[in-house]
């Protein structure tokens, strides 16, 4: 298997500003003037995008329980829904049409395969393995997703890292787009799992309600959500990203720390709350399920757009 350089969700930036912002160095008096920041804008390379229909096949290593595989399957079911003209607004789906703005048409996602298994390489994973975990599917039309339990550590997971997405050759020489997320709720749910747990730095507010009552799963499914959209509109590395190729800003990872109106550094913005769980949310799914999901950068504005 050739192996070509992997995209890594660098949900850190946040954790950055907050460690900067004023009053962490008091010995020096600044003055501080209002910045118009320079615009996001994520230039497409001429290169392929994961358009029509895209299938999705799931490798779970670990133990998850059928109540978290359920949250994460809900979650991919509901970005394509069938028999509609166009998505409510405030679901999983509206939030995911924004991709069919890169190069003006859809990319269906439907759930494919799925395997699960039971620590065969042990407890430590490599990126290497990841990739080599990925093969067992299918590589036509397909983003192989590996989602690794909450006791399994993978190479640079929580040091810069809470998802990745690349791209590979499998049989034949075929390349076909993977992508890997991890549970970070026994690791390092301050920097992957938030606004779900505090961060690990800057002001410590009450974190918000996990959605589906899982702070690791809950957590997945917002850097699964940042790896797919990454994975589709970026797979071969000619898509739209923003900086170099190796570490680029893409889709959702251009928007961190966004999922609501008003935010900033330390706060997600203005999410719903559910009456009776008393959970946050601004997307709703299949089977009734609420999600917290990324701001998405809308290539037609160049902003990142919240779906709160």
């Amino acid at each position: 298997m050739v192996a070509n350089v992997r995209f890594v969700t660098i949900t850190f930036s946040l954790f950055v500003l907050l460690a900067i912002l004023p009053g962490s160095f008091s010995a020096i008096p600044r003055k501080l003037a209002l910045v118009k920041p320079e615009p996001i804008v994520l230039k497409y390379h001429k290169g392929e995008l994961l358009k029509g229909n895209t299938t999705v096949n799931l490798l779970w290593y670990g133990k998850f329980t059928p109540s978290q595989r359920a949250i994460v399957v809900d979650f991919l079911k509901s970005l394509s829904p069938t028999g509609r003209r166009g998505p409510p607004p405030q679901t999983v789906a509206s939030w995911w049409s924004t991709t069919q703005k890169y190069l003006g048409s859809p990319s269906t996602i439907a759930v494919g395969k799925q395997v699960s298994l039971n620590y065969p390489l042990g407890k430590e994973l490599k990126d290497s393995q990841i990739q080599a975990l990925t093969s067992k599917f299918s590589h036509v039309n397909t983003v192989n997703l590996v989602l690794t339990a909450s006791d399994v550590a993978v190479e640079d997971f929580c040091m810069n890292s809470c998802g990745t997405h690349g791209w590979t050759r499998g049989r034949k020489a075929q390349k076909y787009a993977y992508a890997w997320v991890g549970n970070a709720v026994s690791q390092c749910p301050g920097e992957c799992a938030w606004p779900f747990h505090r961060p690990i730095v800057g002001p410590q507010t009450p974190p918000l309600v996990a959605p589906n009552g899982d702070v690791g799963i809950d957590g997945l499914v917002i850097n699964l959500a940042t790896v797919l959209a990454g994975a589709v509109t970026n797979p071969f590395d000619g898509g739209y990203f923003q900086g170099p190729p190796t570490a680029p800003l893409e889709a959702v990872s251009a928007c961190t720390g966004i999922f609501g109106s008003g935010a900033y550094p330390g706060f997600p913005g203005t999410v719903l709350v559910d009456k009776t769980t008393g959970a946050s949310y601004n997307a709703r799914g299949a089977n009734g399920r609420e999600y917290l999901l990324p701001a998405m950068w809308d290539p037609k504005t160049s902003t990142c757009k919240p779906l709160a």
